[in-house]
């Protein structure tokens, strides 16, 4: 099915039957704007029936979509003098990561974010969206910039994960990963990470550390892939279905556990569906959180920073003797 996934098979059939008539009714003599009307709305209930009860293996088909919205996309329409920066200054450029310097709405600021490609040269060519070692040391270095020079970061964030290849393990992967969580859980500007497609574990958390986080309606943020999970759980891949719903890694999910902030609603059917629109929808909320951010002290910018995260996983301990005894 070109451009469609397999739960909007009855929404395509219909828009498709829809477009038939109303090419055959221009055509002919033949009015058919009666059933054309019984079938918008139909298809009108089809929609919302469809999806405002998305189950969570149809968002992560969503967030993997080929035309999804790349960081590149949002940054051409959120942002205007976008500068790109290239290199970590140690071993060399990783196209998986782009980051640079821009302007929003007249301020300065650094964005960073993973970036895949569209067909498969550029996703050959940026990894799939998934950073070596000096991917990491290339956002660290641009956010120790932006710290330098008091610029806001905004972090996109999509990503299956680091790569995890022979070469990325020698070059330090790991120690990349954690240097950029130790320096973001400290860095005195403000941090805006968004979840725009996939938030792949560690992968996605070297850009995660935020004092605000959202995540579009349709993606998701786990520390495995559903496939992964169900080939260790079950030894089974196929298993990938059951497994996302047992995971909780959608946004709705995620906001119900404290994992992020917001939800930034999508246009029916993902953000593929209308870019410009979408894009609309996350210049809002990093107005509103900027806004918020910038009037904010140093130290108790990093606190609440500091705070937010200790929180997240937040649990409590019975005593089990006494539970029994008593």
């Amino acid at each position: 099915m070109v451009n469609g996934l397999e739960f909007e098979k009855p929404v395509l059939e219909l828009r498709n039957k829809i477009a038939e008539l109303r090419e055959f009714t221009k055509n002919s003599e033949v009015d058919l704007s009666e059933e054309i009307d019984k079938l918008e709305a139909r298809l009108e209930k089809l929609e919302k029936d469809i999806y405002e009860n998305m189950a969570p293996w149809d968002r992560v088909q969503v967030a993997r979509h080929a035309n999804r919205p790349t960081t590149l996309d949002y940054i051409d329409l959120i942002f205007t003098d976008f500068l790109e920066l290239h290199g970590d200054r140690v071993f060399g450029d990783d196209s998986a990561l782009v980051g640079g310097i821009a302007k929003y709405k007249g301020i300065p600021v650094t964005v960073v974010g993973h970036q895949r490609g569209r067909d498969t040269k550029e996703n050959i060519r940026r990894n799939f969206g998934m950073p070596h070692p000096e991917g990491y040391r290339k956002a660290l270095r641009l956010m120790k910039q932006a710290e330098k020079f008091n610029r806001p970061v905004i972090c996109f964030i999509d990503t299956k994960g680091a790569f995890p290849g022979k070469a990325a393990e020698e070059r330090g992967q790991s120690e990349a990963i954690a240097r950029n969580l130790f320096e973001m859980a400290g860095l005195t500007v403000p941090i805006i990470c968004i979840v725009i497609g996939e938030g792949g574990s560690g992968g996605a958390l070297g850009l995660g550390v935020g004092d605000r986080i959202f995540m579009l309606e349709n993606s998701t943020y786990s520390v495995i892939s559903p496939e992964g999970a169900a080939s260790i759980l079950w030894k089974d891949a196929s298993l990938a279905k059951k497994a996302a719903e047992a995971m909780r890694i959608t946004a709705p999910d995620l906001k119900e556990l404290g994992i992020i902030d917001e939800i930034i609603p999508e246009i029916k059917g993902g953000a593929h569906k209308d870019v410009e629109g979408q894009a609309k929808e996350i210049d809002k909320v990093i107005l509103k959180a900027l806004q918020q951010l910038q009037s904010v002290p140093v130290d108790k910018l990093i606190e609440d920073r500091y705070q937010k995260f200790k929180h997240m996983g937040k649990y409590s301990e019975t005593n089990q003797l006494e539970n029994i005894h008593s």
